[in-house]
This record gives structure tokens, C-alpha cells and sequence, in this order.
């Protein structure tokens, strides 16, 4: 079985390679749920709803640079930290870091939770 380190390594290789969908097929459970501020911090539930949130955003965004932090580890838990530089169509350009806190269980990322500085 996949182990937490290999997961936040392999979450953050994904991410710097812009390939979030990918990231979410391969690392991301069945039942995974995710609590995000930008969606006024309501889990939303399965990985069928985040792959599609997922495709909506990056439907409306220019990606211009991504830097994601080295992982910390406690437990079943990790966390990075992502910084992103992006245009969201129609509304300019945006900078953001937050804070990503993951869970595993069995192999898999179980809850995702976000916190913007």
C-alpha cells in the first residue's frame, strides 16, 4: 500500500505539473470530501463533485505559477502549502497561498480542507 509520504510527494509533483485532475483519479478516495472557503466552507461530498468543481475552475482560470511547500506530517494527516498565481476570466489576475490539509486512510485521500492567508 501507498504510503502518506508518497501521497503528499506524488500530490505535490501533480500539482506543480498543473495536472489536478489527475491528481484527484489517482490519490483521491471514492467518498472523498472537501471544505474550501472560496464555496463558503460547505463540504461538498464524492469524488465525481470535486473532479467536476475541479474541471469548472480551471475552465475559468490561466494558470500562471504554482509553488507547493514541502509536506508536514502527523498521523493519518498531512499538509501543505500551495501558492498560486492566476487570471480568473473576466475578473483579473489573483495571487493566493492557503494552507491544504489532507487526511489518508487506506491509500487514499479521504478529506481535503483549505485555509486562505
Amino acid at each position: 500500500m501507498i504510503t502518506i509520504p508518497e501521497i503528499a510527494h506524488r500530490l505535490s509533483s501533480l500539482c506543480t505539473e498543473r495536472k489536478f485532475v489527475e491528481a484527484y483519479t489517482e490519490l483521491f478516495s471514492e467518498h472523498a470530501e472537501s471544505i474550501d472557503p472560496n464555496y463558503k466552507n460547505e463540504p461538498l461530498k464524492g469524488l465525481a463533485n470535486l473532479l467536476e468543481r475541479e474541471r469548472q475552475f480551471l475552465s475559468i482560470v490561466e494558470i500562471h505559477d504554482i509553488k507547493v511547500s514541502e509536506a508536514l506530517f502527523a498521523g493519518d494527516y498531512f499538509t501543505i502549502i500551495l501558492s498560486m498565481d492566476f487570471t480568473v476570466k473576466g475578473k483579473g489576475r489573483k495571487k493566493i497561498e492557503e494552507i491544504c490539509v489532507y487526511k489518508v486512510e487506506y491509500g487514499k485521500i479521504i478529506s481535503q480542507q483549505f485555509f486562505i492567508g
